[in-house]
């Protein structure tokens, strides 16, 4: 499902009215707090299900969501485990520069002296920066801090990431 972006996981439910916990997989978590049709899935888009949110709050770094069809606690407890999808077309609007998580994933990482190292597969926060995890061929996987220092030039249409490796990453990997 190309046209879908994770925004959240539903960790739990929330009370006997059928809210939910949500864990936010986004830089804003009050995107919620204007979300209406969205899907429920698998983390790789699996088994689609379209909803759409009553209500949404903040709480305490989660967000307590609503949908429409949730009554109560027994059906919100079903839904644990499930990630919330929105279509593209009503995803936020990226700065200049800034990335969709899922966009990254399978990108080639090519590095200026050691040429193609792998392909991305996961990227996470680690504190004040975001790490990418590139799949290589029969090694460990490598982590590269993903800022314009060492990741120079993304390029998301022709599928690969221009990278200049902090000096002695590489080796720590091998």
């Amino acid at each position: 499902m190309d046209n879908l972006i994770i925004i959240g996981k539903i960790t739990g439910a929330h009370g006997v009215r059928g809210e939910v916990k949500v864990f936010p997989l986004t830089d804003d978590p009050r995107r919620f707090l204007k979300l209406k049709e969205c899907f429920f899935c698998g983390p790789n888009f699996e088994k689609p299900e379209a909803s759409v949110c009553s209500s949404a709050r903040l709480d305490r770094g989660n967000v307590l969501v609503k949908f429409e069809g949730v009554p109560d606690r027994d059906k919100a407890e079903l839904l644990r485990g499930r990630f919330i999808a929105v279509d593209r077309k009503d995803a936020v609007k990226l700065k200049k520069g800034s990335y969709f998580i899922t966009d990254l994933k399978g990108l080639k990482v090519i590095d200026d002296e050691k040429g193609e190292v792998g392909t991305v597969i996961d990227c996470f926060e680690t504190g004040s920066q975001f790490t990418l995890e590139i799949k290589r061929d029969k090694k460990k996987n490598l982590m590269i801090p993903f800022v314009k220092a060492y990741c120079y030039e993304v390029s998301i249409e022709e599928g690969f990431i221009k990278c200049k490796m902090p000096e002695g990453l590489y080796e720590l990997y091998d």
